[in-house]
C-alpha cells in the first residue's frame, strides 16, 4: 500500500483522535520523523501524536484496519530506530509528558512520553528520585521496559524493580492495568521484556529519598588503563558499599569549558563516581582512587537532575550512531588488556565505551522475579560510535562490530546484551539476552499479542 493511498483515509482518523496527525505533506514532517540516532532515515506514512490512551487505541485500530506496520515512539532513543516504521504509522507518545508526585507515599506516576529529565525535575523538588538512566533525553518508556540501568543501580536497583503499576493498551485496543495483583503475568513481562506486549501510557514507580549527591569524573592517561581498570573492577566487585558506584569509560575529552584545556582532545580512561552516602565518609570511600593520582578529579556535590543531564548537550539528537553491547560477570587480566587495546582505536572524537556497574542492589533480585534475566552480571557494556558527519557511518559501524567481536569472548555466559543498548542483531541475540526467561515471555506474548503486532523491538516471538 502506497503512502498516498493510505493518506486518503486519514480524515476519518483526524476526526477521532485529540492529538495531531503529521503526514509527508506537512512542513513539520521531517522533524517529526527524526529519532535520536541520525543514521535512521525512515519515512512513515503518518505520525499520530497520541494525547492519551484513547488516541493510542484508535491509532492501533486504524493501523490494523489498513494493514500498516506500527511503531511506538516515546523519546525515540532506540539505537536501532524502532520508533519509526518505514511506510507505516508512528504511534508517538511525546504529548504524554506529565508527572504526578505523591511525596508522602513516595509514589510517582508518569506519562508514557516522559523523558528522564521530566521525571528528575518533578521528583527532585520533593527530595525524591526514581532510579533511571544517565541521559536526561532518554524516554522512560523504552528505558523502564528494557530494564533501566544507571547511576543508582547499585544503590537502589533497576528501574523495573521500582515499577508498581502500568496502564497498557494491548494489540486489540483494550486498556488494562498490570501490577502484582492485576494481570500479574503481563506485569512480570513488562519488567524487562521491552515493548513486546503493548503500549504503556502510564507508569507508577516507587521513589527514594535523594536530592543532592556527590558525583563526577576522574580521568587518567589511556596508558594507565590496565592499572586503573583492575583497581576499579576489584573495588566494585569486592568491598565497595552500595553507596558507591563507578561508571568506567573510555573517551576523548571534549574541548568544552567543563574540562581543563590541557586535556582537550586527549584519549583517557575515566571513572564517573557517584556517592549516595554521608558526605563525611566520602574521603574514605574515594581515598584509594585518589591515591592513583588522576589527571582530573571532578567529584563534587551535584543535584541528580544535573548529573543525569550533564552530557545531554554533547550528544544532541540527530548525530549518526552505531552501538554494540554485552554483559560481563568478571574482568580477567586478559579481558582488561583487550579493553585497553580496543580503547586505543576509538574511531571518532565522540565515540566512547561505557561499563556500567550493576551489582549491589540490582543483583539481589532473583533472576526469575522479573523478565530482566541478567542479575548475575556485574557490569553492562556499551560501545557507541558517534559522529557529527554521516560520511563516518561505515567506519563507525565497522569499528563497533570489530571491537565487539574482540571483546565478546570475555562477556557473560549466554551471550546476551542489555536490550536498550542493542541494535537489530537477530533472534539468537534476543533469546540469549533473556535466557531461561525467554520461553515464559513467548507464552505471555502469545496471550497478549498472538499476531506479533508489536514487533518493531527486540522481538519476542509468540509461542506457537
Amino acid at each position: 500500500m502506497s503512502i498516498r493511498t493510505t493518506l486518503a483515509d486519514l480524515d476519518e482518523l483526524r476526526g477521532q483522535v485529540r492529538g495531531d496527525i503529521i503526514t509527508p505533506e506537512d512542513a513539520a514532517y521531517d522533524d517529526a520523523r527524526k529519532v535520536y540516532n541520525g543514521s535512521i532515515d525512515k519515512r512513515p506514512a503518518a505520525i499520530v501524536r497520541c494525547f492519551d490512551a484513547a488516541d493510542v487505541a484508535i491509532a492501533i485500530g486504524y493501523t490494523r484496519a489498513h494493514s500498516l506496520e506500527a511503531s511506538i515512539r516515546g523519546a525515540g532513543h532506540s539505537g536501532a530506530g524502532f520508533g519509526v516504521a518505514e511506510g507505516g504509522l508512528v504511534i508517538d507518545l511525546s504529548p504524554q509528558r506529565w508527572v504526578r508526585v505523591d511525596p508522602e507515599a513516595r509514589v510517582v506516576q508518569v506519562g508514557g512520553g516522559c523523558t528522564l529529565a521530566d521525571i528528575d525535575h518533578a521528583t527532585h523538588a520533593y527530595g525524591l528520585a526514581v532510579p533511571s538512566g544517565t541521559f536526561g533525553t532518554t524516554g522512560i518508556g523504552g528505558l523502564a521496559l528494557g530494564g533501566g540501568i544507571g547511576h543508582l543501580s547499585r544503590k537502589f536497583g533497576l528501574t523495573v524493580d521500582h515499577l508498581m503499576e502500568a496502564d497498557v493498551v494491548l494489540a486489540d485496543g483494550s486498556l488494562v492495568k498490570a501490577s502484582e495483583t492485576q494481570n500479574p503475568d503481563l506485569f512480570w513481562a513488562l519488567r524487562g521484556g521491552g515493548g513486546n506486549f503493548g503500549v504503556v501510557t502510564a507508569f507508577t514507580f516507587r521513589a527514594h529519598p535523594l536530592s543532592t549527591l556527590i558525583a563526577g569524573p576522574m580521568f587518567w592517561p589511556l596508558e594507565r588503563t590496565q592499572e586503573v581498570m583492575r583497581f576499579w573492577a576489584d573495588l566494585i566487585s569486592g568491598h565497595a558499599p552500595d553507596d558507591l558506584t563507578g561508571l568506567f569509560a573510555f573517551l576523548t575529552v571534549p574541548p568544552v569549558p567543563l574540562f581543563p584545556e590541557p586535556l582537550h582532545n586527549e584519549k583517557v580512561c575515566a571513572i564517573v563516581w557517584v556517592w549516595t552516602g554521608p558526605e563525611v565518609r566520602l574521603d574514605e570511600a574515594l581515598a584509594s582512587a585518589r591515591a592513583l593520582e588522576p589527571l582530573l578529579d571532578g567529584v563534587a556535590p551535584i543535584p541528580l537532575p544535573a548529573l543525569n543531564s550533564l552530557f545531554d548537550p554533547l550528544y544532541p539528537a540527530g548525530m549518526p550512531q552505531y552501538w554494540r553491547a554485552d554483559f560481563i560477570e568478571e574482568f580477567t587480566d586478559d579481558a582488561i588488556a583487550k579493553y585497553a587495546e580496543v580503547a586505543a582505536t576509538l574511531p571518532t572524537p565522540m565515540t566512547q565505551i561505557h561499563l556500567f556497574s550493576i551489582n549491589g542492589a540490582a543483583s539481589r533480585v532473583p533472576s526469575e522475579a522479573t523478565a530482566w534475566n541478567n542479575r548475575n552480571a556485574r557490569w553492562a557494556s556499551i560501545l557507541f560510535s558517534v559522529s557529527t558527519d554521516r560520511a563516518d557511518e561505515p567506519v563507525m559501524r565497522d569499528w563497533a562490530v570489530s571491537a565487539w567481536e574482540a571483546l565478546h569472548p570475555y562477556s557473560a555466559k549466554g551471550g546476551g546484551g542489555y536490550v536498550n543498548f542493542m541494535m537489530e542483531e537477530g533472534q539468537e541475540r534476543v533469546r540469549a539476552t533473556y535466557g531461561p526467561n525467554y520461553e515464559r515471555l513467548a507464552r505471555i506474548k502469545a496471550q497478549y499479542d498472538p499476531e506479533n503486532f508489536f514487533h518493531l523491538n527486540q522481538n519476542i516471538q509468540p509461542a506457537s
